[in-house]
């Protein structure tokens, strides 16, 4: 962990406790997936599938990061971008498939969007939990804090979706909240390639140097 025994070095991952955890929050993130897309299809609720996605993308990314641990500056940024890269995909589909259901609107299933929303948000909580003594550790490390954090937060928008559906009676707030999410999607996507990059052209000069 960060500062234990007086150091202040970035803590990178390289720990059995901090391995173990990760490896139960992958395994919670890819059942998420499967309950979650699986409720989202029969709901006909784009938030729940967006959200699906998401776990997913969590799993994956969660697995590379355990698998990065400790290599070097060039095999991290290449996991980086692969992360972006999948983040982009499912942004696109998310935002693709939430144009198409504008013009074809159904009323998702209120009920079941906030029964599995609350398992989502409980979920993530406990990955949360987990994580919680590593969030100050390097950008791989903060990364999966990060994710975690902020998937609680969009089940809590699920679950306001679930309401709004409720309420209204359409699926407009299912849409809009799976538009926000498409967006968080390539924004995030946006912002780990381009730092990926940075810091692949800026280990660039030190490994032509030490060539030399």
């Amino acid at each position: 962990m960060t500062g234990c025994c007086g150091h202040d070095a970035k803590f990178e991952g390289v720990s059995a406790d901090y391995k173990r955890r990760l490896w139960i929050v992958i395994a919670l993130n890819a059942a998420m997936f499967i309950v979650e897309m699986t409720a989202g299809h029969y709901a006909k609720s784009q938030a729940l599938q967006a959200d699906a996605l998401d776990f997913l993308g969590d799993a994956l990314t969660y697995g590379i990061s355990l698998a990065v641990i400790g290599a070097s500056i060039r095999v991290r940024t290449t996991a980086a971008l692969a992360k972006g890269v999948s983040l982009l995909l499912m942004g696109l589909w998310v935002f693709g498939s939430t144009l198409y259901r504008v013009f074809y609107v159904g009323v998702p299933e209120a009920e079941i969007m906030g029964v599995v929303g609350a398992l989502a948000l409980a979920t993530n909580l406990i990955s949360v939990l987990l994580l919680v003594s590593y969030k100050d550790g390097d950008a791989n490390v903060r990364s999966v804090w990060l994710c975690s954090r902020n998937d609680a937060i969009g089940n809590v928008a699920v679950m306001f979706a679930a309401l709004g559906v409720w309420g209204t009676s359409t699926g407009w707030p299912d849409l809009i909240v799976a538009a926000i999410m498409a967006t968080l999607f390539l924004s995030s996507a946006y912002q780990i390639v381009r730092q990926a990059l940075q810091e692949r052209q800026g280990a660039e000069p030190h490994v032509h140097g030490e060539a030399r």
